[in-house]
């Protein structure tokens, strides 16, 4: 179908906005508003639509997903402006997936080119259509042709220039349009004024027009024959070469711009209406086959309560239909909503393409579908790693079931957190330091809950050098029946990661069977916290002989007879420290590799391997391991040094030995505390 359709036969297209921190994303979805005559003006220190929340406005970025929408010259367009931060980005990842059409929002400093890798890279692996907008084009300092280079390199498709700037001096004061060879002026605050090409620039015009031609010809037998004959190829003709080269994913254009200034922005704007996909490509992308819902991501906290963010595909949706669930139940939609920032508004249908929020469908998850007939394939979204974790307490224990309900809402709209309980600690897990710390932020202001955080402990561990051989006896005499038991148990040390393994070799009933099972557990209690004030591992424990009392011997009392042995065979065994080894995977830019390892290396870290990044050109994947102790910070020292671009994963993979001053040190801080 031709995007010069109408609007209602095409469907509501989405355009997802994506790209670096700090490159205007926001700024660029209010500015395409604005253009478009949905707002009166735009938010030049904090969005009039954008980035409302708290705690967005006290960073002065994007902590979640901003839906907007818009229509221009009869047409719908619905906005997903994305978090850039990699703290984050994981927010908008499920939306980005069922998006017709991304926009790549870039700086115009060639140096920064590298910090939209990520997306590039990520839009092309789920064959997401995209384009790319230079952003702040009027503080350019650089060439275009340099940015257009630095991008190429991390673009599987070729990108397609589709302007050439003009200069007064060093300044970007306008532009060449080089599909419709026609020259403009920027003018603040106003639409561009056409000008003439100015003599300077109409060589360089001629070669770049020359050159976006042959590349639409790769894909365009009729106007590379055009070309061959030196005829001139007619409007219409290159802009439906670049609307199929966008769609096919053959190439991706590239406009220039200042969403601040509100230039380029209605270039823009007519080559989304022209050239972005309609939601039947996407639809067939994904396998849509009927009317169908994929939320997206689930909100807490609004007037309407718990709402699902969803896009519906395939065709229309009213309010109150039957949907099916993936598990193969039915639900009945409640109320229906358009987003529009913060601010939601009534509808009684979701049109084909639109994003809509979903009350009152608590069956219903993030990353799942509702169909009206057969349901799509699930949509598989790489996070970010949860590379930061905090050990959290409520600051008034009376709290503690609150803490938890306000926490299992947090989660629920966040797919980046995780809750996880590791002995007497509760742990709150997310991307990066500053991920959690708007977490903690957004608990307080919604849930009125303040808490105490602190770096999780460490999971060290401590094992036994040598065997011993132990006799534990308790024996309590207080009238009536007493209490006896009597043991005597081996231990030796096992293989590293064996754990713990409890054996027997009575003979003559000198422990009676009903009681072994006993010691056993007695045994397991003096492992939970051994000499050095660690649980204990890698242990192998046999009971080989003992007595007991036809009266006085209990269950209780062979209990507590195993607790004393292996507490004494402890003490007596050589107990030592064991210290957590995670294995780390670090992916670089080549450029950058060198002082990753460094880093590594500065932390006690052993490197592994270090290779290429498979499909990646000018990045490096780095193996290494590393302790657990020294992983505090050292994500941000990854992103320092890489211009924010490394990134890395851990997990568990051993337990080493840990002696001398460290071990010390180690050992210090944990005796004397509560057990």
């Amino acid at each position: 179908m031709s995007n010069e359709a109408n609007g209602d036969s095409i469907g509501t297209r989405v355009i997802v906005l994506v790209g670096p921190a700090g490159a205007g994303k926001t700024s660029l979805a209010e500015a395409l508003l604005f253009a478009a005559g949905t707002i009166d003006r735009q938010g030049l220190s904090g969005g009039t639509v954008g980035d409302a929340s708290p705690e967005a406005r006290a960073r002065g970025g994007s902590t979640e997903l901003n839906l907007m929408h818009f229509d221009y010259l009869g047409q719908s367009f619905g906005i997903v402006d994305a978090p850039g931060s990699v703290g984050f980005a994981s927010d908008g990842a499920r939306a980005v997936a069922v998006a017709d059409l991304a926009i790549v929002v870039v700086d115009p400093d060639p140096a920064r080119a590298p910090l939209a890798a990520s997306a590039l890279r990520m839009l092309d692996e789920l064959g997401i259509p995209h384009l790319l907008f230079v952003n702040r084009i009027d503080q350019a300092r650089g060439r275009i042709r340099d940015l257009l280079s630095a991008l190429q390199s991390m673009s599987v498709s070729p990108l397609i220039a589709r302007q050439i700037p003009i200069r007064e001096g060093e300044k970007v004061t306008g532009f060449v349009d080089l599909v419709l060879e026609r020259a403009y002026h920027y003018e603040p605050g106003m639409p561009s004024q056409r000008i003439e090409i100015p003599p300077e620039v109409a060589d360089r015009e001629s070669e770049a027009r020359g050159h976006m031609l042959e590349q639409l010809a790769d894909h365009d037998d009729a106007l590379l024959e055009q070309l061959l004959m030196d005829e001139t190829p007619d409007a219409a003709t290159i802009f439906a070469d670049l609307a199929r080269e966008t769609g096919d994913n053959l190439g991706v254009a590239l406009l220039f711009g200042s969403a601040t200034s509100g230039w380029g922005v209605r270039r823009l704007l007519k080559a989304l209406r022209h050239e972005a996909p309609a939601p039947a490509r996407t639809a067939q992308r994904l396998s849509v086959e009927a009317p169908s819902l994929f939320a997206f991501k689930i909100s807490h906290g609004g007037a309407v309560g718990r709402l699902a963010l969803a896009r519906a595909l395939g065709g229309d949706i009213a309010e109150g239909a039957e949907m099916s669930t993936e598990s193969g139940s039915t639900t009945r939609l409640g109320a229906l909503f358009t987003v529009q920032g913060e601010k939601t508004a009534k509808t009684t249908r979701a049109r084909c393409g639109d994003l809509v929020a979903l009350a009152k469908v608590d069956s219903l998850d993030a990353g799942q579908w509702l169909g009206a007939g057969t349901i799509p394939p699930p949509i598989e979204v790489d996070l970010s790693a949860r590379n930061c974790a905090l050990a959290i307490e409520p600051a008034d224990r009376k709290d503690d079931v609150r803490l938890s309900t306000a926490l299992a809402r947090l989660i629920e709209e966040d797919a980046s957190l995780s809750l996880e309980q590791d002995g007497h600690e509760l742990r709150l897990r997310g991307i990066n330091d500053e991920h959690l710390k708007v977490v903690l932020a957004r608990l307080e202001r919604r849930y009125g809950l303040k808490v105490t955080a602190r770096s999780p402990a460490i999971g060290y561990r401590e094992t036994i050098r040598r065997q011993a051989t132990v006799r534990g006896r308790h024996k309590k005499q207080s009238g009536g029946h007493g209490q006896f038991g009597d043991v005597v148990i081996e231990v030796a040390p096992l293989a590293r990661g064996k754990g713990f393994r409890f054996g027997e070799r009575i003979s003559g009933g000198a422990v009676p069977k009903q009681w072994i099972p006993a010691v056993e557990q007695g045994v397991r209690e003096a492992l939970v916290r051994g000499p050095l004030g660690f649980p204990v591992v890698d242990v192998a424990v046999a009971l080989t002989d003992g007595s007991y009392h036809s009266v006085d011997s209990s269950e209780l009392a062979f209990r507590t007879a195993g607790r004393i042995a292996m507490s004494d065979a402890l003490g007596q065994a050589a107990a030592h420290l064991l210290e957590p080894i995670h294995r780390l995977t670090i992916v670089t830019p080549a450029s950058a590799a060198s002082r990753a390892s460094s880093a590594v290396a500065s932390r006690r870290g052993r490197m592994v391997g270090l290779a290429p990044r498979d499909g990646w050109d000018g990045w490096d994947r780095i193996e290494a391991m590393i302790p657990e102790s020294e992983l505090g910070g050292l994500e941000a020292e990854l992103r320092s040094l890489s211009q924010g671009l490394a990134t890395y994963e851990a997990e568990f993979d051993h337990l080493a030995e840990l002696n001398g001053p460290l071990a010390d040190k180690v050992v210090k801080g944990r005796v004397g505390e509560p057990a």
